[in-house]
């Protein structure tokens, strides 16, 4: 695998960060983009919602939020991509700017607000690849001035049924005011009835929840997620909390915390929400892992897949070969098979 952005990264970080996302998001739908034609070893399959992942890596929503570069992503040697934040309507997202970095703490604040360029623009590029294969997940959400959000997200289901291998349900974002509300249980019981109802397949539908849940809230979100049989859970967005977490002149920019010093509260809650639902519902860890033992210890903490983004910021796509040859030493060195057998091993232990 060549990997340019040792190279680009210079350049890339002259520009503001938005920028130098848009262009390498243009370089890697050129083709300037690394290939992983290497086979990936058995012990880091996963069979999961009825999908067969090749490795357990992932790339984290907001990433490519209008599903243009998931072939790219895969290409690269990652499991699965997921697209999105998708709403209905296309809408900017906050006033600029909205994205800082803190290259020093390996971290990235941003209040982007579901900028996006609506369900026609998404399915368009999806159906478009509809033949390729690989897994893409679709992460839904709700236009910031719709006068019934739960309808955002059942249309996210209509309109992406037949395209998407997964459906991610965001009402995590602290950047679209009020989202966070969903979360709460009788609202979040409403939410994911009317969203399971509108499904007329079994794609697998999962919910992506904050880091900043009291205990109570937590184990509400569980036992919602139990009670209606959800296929799974994505453990977390960013943070809204700064206090012990970052410090510079960026920290106190309003939105939300990403990167390496989310990684000890996400795994935390991570941990927490295999706990509280027993192992029954699968979960995807996400939050600061910039390492082959960050991957890990999400995978011992009741991650049974993991999604990266931040760090590829920072550290570029050997990043994700290196977390790859890293997980299948720990698993070798610790006596597991293959992923799944470590999966929760720290909760349960």
């Amino acid at each position: 695998m060549i990997d340019l952005f040792p190279l680009m990264r210079p350049v890339l970080g002259l520009f503001e960060p938005e920028r130098a996302h848009r262009l390498t998001i243009m370089g890697l739908k050129t083709g300037f983009g690394p290939r992983d034609r290497t086979a990936d070893p058995a012990s880091l399959n996963v069979d999961l919602f009825g999908l067969k992942f090749k490795n357990p890596l992932g790339i984290a929503a907001g990433f490519d939020k209008n599903g243009e570069v998931p072939d790219a992503m895969l290409a690269m040697g990652m499991g699965f991509a997921e697209a999105g934040t998708v709403t209905p309507r296309p809408q900017a997202g906050n006033p600029r700017p909205r994205v800082f970095r803190l290259p020093d703490q390996g971290a990235v604040i941003n209040r982007l607000g579901f900028n996006n360029q609506g369900h026609a623009f998404l399915r368009r590029r999806l159906e478009a690849r509809r033949h390729r294969g690989g897994i893409v997940g679709v992460n839904i959400g709700a236009n910031k001035d719709a006068s019934d959000r739960i309808a955002d997200y059942e249309a996210g289901i209509r309109a992406f049924e037949d395209l998407a291998s997964y459906f991610t349900v965001n009402i995590s974002s602290p950047n679209t005011p009020g989202l966070r509300a969903l979360q709460g249980r009788e609202e979040l019981e409403i939410l994911l009835t009317r969203v399971l109802k509108a499904r007329t397949s079994r794609v697998p539908i999962l919910l992506k929840i904050a880091p900043d849940l009291t205990a109570a809230d937590r184990a509400d979100i569980a036992a919602v997620a139990l009670d209606l049989k959800l296929d799974g859970l994505i453990v977390s967005n960013t943070t809204i909390e700064r206090e012990g977490l970052v410090t510079g002149p960026y920290a106190r920019e309003t939105g939300g915390l990403s990167g390496k010093p989310l990684f000890p509260l996400s795994t935390q809650v991570l941990a927490d929400m295999y706990r509280l639902t027993g192992g029954k519902v699968p979960i995807i860890g996400v939050g600061g892992i910039s390492s082959g033992a960050d991957a890990y210890a999400k995978i011992r903490n009741g991650a049974s897949l993991i999604q990266l983004y931040s760090a590829l910021t920072y550290e570029g796509p050997a990043l994700v070969t290196r977390i790859k040859r890293e997980l299948v030493e720990v698993l070798k060195r610790d006596g597991f098979a293959r992923i799944s057998d470590a999966v929760g091993v720290d909760v349960n232990g």
